[in-house]
């Protein structure tokens, strides 16, 4: 049976967006016919344009009184400060730099929900970049969103050797990586802790062929690790098929070379959702379903495994909770840039869905 990944997809057509015109009117919302400014809001609101500037940079110093006065001027004429010109005036830009290691694996979008539930009411903003894997992409990246002058970064991908020396601005690493930048933060699920979980959920099921598809990321070895204990603890022989990747390709090929090796595996953990897919496929290739004849649990919770269609039972990593945490670590170095790295563990938990029941 050929195990040949396809990656034919037709293309599809992508339209440009129709251009607005400068008179339309969208551009002319404003009471003044034309877009406000700094000045606009001070003659109306009766104060100095230094205050309008101290207001938008911190509100907290300016009077209750002169304070509302600014803040109705702004709405009556709905005035959006520049970010150029506050960039241009301030030390800080607002903004938050996020490196991901792949668009196509969703693991990254309660991360991204729970940073930006901390940092957008606090008026800052997250930059993304995609580091897929090639040569010097983590460089080209982070580069990148240094060059922006971001006041702080957020790695959730594996930083390249040259940023292992040092960090350039407050940085927090988002789950386990092969290496922590000197100086940087670290938080992360136990990942350890994740595997094992995956693994004993299926072994209580009554499942004594399990096996493992795995990555060659830090986040993979610290699940394989995890899963390798736990069946071992139990007396069963862990069957592990490796990758250099996570993706959905990769997963459709270490389930291709299990099911071949060992065709009487009843449980399949994959080191993420999009790996669990790739499996998904594998196994419908050569016949088989889920989870009658295979049971399947993925990793992350993202929101491949919530789909109804899926229904994949999976470690939720707490994704949001890393986000959140790193988010509130970054504002506080960002304020103390004298505070000492951490590390932290958040805890997983097991949702238990479709893809997985006890051995028939």
């Amino acid at each position: 049976m050929s195990c040949q990944w396809q990656t034919d997809y037709p293309q599809e057509e992508i339209r440009k967006a129709p251009k607005i015109p400068l008179n339309s009117p969208e551009t002319q919302n404003s009471p003044l016919g034309r877009r406000p400014t700094l000045y606009d809001v001070a003659t109306h609101a009766g104060v100095s344009p230094s205050l309008v500037s101290l207001f938008l940079k911190d509100p907290e110093r300016i009077s209750e009184k002169r304070r509302g006065a600014v803040q109705k001027a702004i709405s009556e004429l709905g005035y959006r400060p520049s970010r150029a010109a506050t960039t241009l005036a301030s030390t800080r830009t607002k903004s938050i730099g996020l490196v991901i290691d792949d668009y196509r694996n969703l693991w990254f979008v309660d991360l991204l929900r729970g940073m930006e539930s901390v940092l957008s009411n606090l008026g800052y903003q997250v930059m993304l970049a995609d580091s897929r894997p090639g040569k010097n992409r983590i460089k080209e990246a982070t580069d990148g969103l240094l060059a922006m002058h971001v006041d702080a970064l957020v790695l959730a991908a594996e930083p390249s050797e040259a940023m292992l020396s040092t960090t350039w601005v407050p940085t927090v690493v988002a789950g386990w990586r092969k290496g922590v930048p000197a100086g940087a933060d670290l938080i992360t699920n136990d990942d350890d802790g994740g595997g094992a979980m995956a693994a004993s959920h299926l072994l209580e099921l009554g499942h004594v062929r399990v096996g493992h598809l795995s990555g060659a990321d830090g986040a993979s070895a610290h699940r394989r690790a995890g899963f390798r204990r736990a069946v071992e603890t139990a007396g069963v022989e862990s069957i592990i098929s490796e990758s250099d990747g996570t993706s959905e390709e990769d997963g459709y090929t270490a389930a291709c070379w299990l099911l071949e090796h060992h065709p009487d595996t009843t449980a399949i953990f994959a080191a993420n959702d999009t790996m669990a897919l790739g499996a998904f496929a594998a196994l419908k290739a050569r016949g088989l379903s889920v989870p009658h004849d295979v049971s399947v649990i993925g990793y992350d919770n993202s929101p491949l495994a919530k789909s109804r269609y899926l229904d994949l039972t999976s470690v939720d990593n707490r994704s949001d909770v890393v986000g959140i945490d790193a988010a509130h670590r970054l504002l506080a170095r960002i304020e103390d840039p004298s505070l000492q790295p951490e590390r932290k563990l958040i805890e997983p938990t097991l949702v238990l869905r479709g893809t997985t029941s006890a051995l028939r």
